[in-house]
């Protein structure tokens, strides 16, 4: 209907995760400092989206690579997600529940 407000990116569960983890890709956290002291998903890139240097930190990843998002519940992350379609980025996938819905999985 209105292809405008369609979304590129993708919403996945902790577990449709668990299984994409096996794949070729790369983590983003977008959480801020403090609340990496909870744990992080491993192998992650933190970059922090409420951080001024976000939109030039993310333009310096590959595109052609496919990127899972995640923060602590899934609404920055979907927020970053959005950021990263505008710069340019195809494949991108959002944790939803963030990590507190991995951390329920492991």
């Amino acid at each position: 209907m209105f292809s405008f407000f369609k979304k590129k990116y993708k919403t996945i569960t902790a577990a449709e995760f668990k299984i994409l983890k096996n794949k070729e890709l790369a983590v983003i956290d977008v959480r801020n400092k403090n609340e990496l002291l909870s744990g992080m998903i491993p192998n992650s890139i933190h970059i922090n989206l409420l951080n001024p240097s976000f939109k030039s930190e993310i333009k310096k990843l590959d595109q052609s690579k496919k990127y899972i998002v995640y923060c602590r519940s899934g609404i920055r992350s979907a927020r970053a997600c959005q950021i990263m379609e505008k710069l340019g980025f195809q494949d991108i996938y959002n944790l939803k529940g963030g990590i507190l819905a991995w951390n329920k999985l492991n």
